[in-house]
């Protein structure tokens, strides 16, 4: 495994490291927040090219408020009014986006150097991430152990194995927040990709995206894409949810569990495909609809639906309404959750 220093200009040190298969296809990912810099696949001409939204200056990832390839904790999503009620006390937690908690805060997991221990066998190629978070870490409850694994196998796929351990009750759920874009190099934007998303409901969003409590049916909707269709379906028929999201998507997709693959996205120019399976129960997808102006990327400036996110996890609306996936651990009943994204071409 190859690994690189980086040195910032906050005199912090970080390790680049690039796991790489038999393939040619490759990871890079910083022990800081975990972020996966570069997901390097091959078109159907057998062109590598890197599939992830990255910053230009590693610097960027320092604030990164867009969250670009990072791993997101304790808690993934939103928080209404950054607080929640548990056995008999309020707990409140850091606000971050308006009067609300947004990916475990401006101190999340995404903002941490991680423990890095790289390993390698004959099938694959990976390394596993650490984290210890204490009791009042962020606002949060309990002392919690946090492991991360990045497994790149021989056939293309790239695993998120997710643990974690807890000696007090505490809500958690972990996701990456990688933007993907199968065209290679961010040439295009993700307007044409072609997807599949095995759902039937996802989350009403009030005004400042918060789940209202209420399952909204995609049927005959922008929203449904139980068939495959192209992503401008959505950025182009204005409804009151794409509104809400700025013009696209931001929503938690419940999934059905009906499909061999939960979500299946393709770049139909290049050749490119990425099918996800997971036991989540869910997953947030972002459109990058309100990317910050100006920010800059490896290839250029980022602009609207240039990358789409798959953020596979748990609701954590459960924590104020019925219904919705709970994200409570426990001590008796550890977090192990793994979602693969498998890499392969249009046949």
């Amino acid at each position: 495994m190859e690994t690189k220093e980086i040195l910032t200009q906050v005199e912090q040190t970080w390790t680049l490291y690039r796991l790489e298969n038999d393939q040619g296809m490759s990871v890079n990912f910083l022990n800081y927040g975990g972020i996966i810099t570069d997901i390097s696949v091959p078109d159907n001409d057998g062109q590598i090219e890197n599939v992830v939204l990255r910053f230009k200056n590693y610097e960027d990832y320092i604030s990164n408020p867009v969250f670009f390839g990072a791993l997101v904790g304790r808690v993934a999503g939103r928080i209404k009014e950054a607080s929640f009620y548990l056995n008999g006390q309020t707990y409140q937690l850091g606000k971050n986006e308006r009067s609300h908690h947004l990916h475990g805060g401006q101190e999340g997991f995404h903002s941490r150097v991680w423990n890095v221990t790289p390993y390698e066998n004959e099938q694959e190629i990976g390394a596993k991430l650490s984290l210890s978070s204490p009791a009042g870490d962020g606002g949060y409850p309990g002392n919690v152990e946090v492991e991360v694994t990045y497994i790149l196998t021989n056939d293309n796929r790239f695993i998120i194995d997710y643990k974690a351990e807890t000696d007090e009750v505490t809500p958690l759920t972990l996701t990456n927040h990688a933007y993907f874009n199968l065209s290679g190099g961010a040439k295009r934007t993700i307007d044409n990709h072609v997807c599949l998303i095995d759902s039937t409901k996802i989350a009403e969003l009030d005004e400042e995206l918060i789940p209202t409590g209420e399952w909204l049916d995609v049927n005959n909707t922008p929203f449904d894409f139980q068939n495959k269709k192209e992503l401008k379906n959505v950025f182009t028929n204005e409804t009151t949810q794409q509104k809400v999201a700025s013009g696209g998507m931001d929503h938690y997709f419940k999934f059905n569990g009906e499909k061999e693959s939960a979500i299946h996205l393709e770049d139909p120019e290049s050749g490119r495909t990425l099918d996800v399976t997971t036991d989540q129960p869910g997953v947030v997808i972002y459109t990058s609809n309100s990317l910050p102006e100006g920010i800059k990327l490896l290839e250029g400036e980022a602009r609207r639906h240039v990358g789409i996110c798959l953020e596979t996890q748990s609701s954590p609306a459960s924590l104020h309404e019925k219904g919705f996936p709970d994200v409570l651990l426990s001590p008796e009943n550890p977090y192990h959750k793994r979602t693969v994204f498998s890499f392969g071409k249009r046949r």
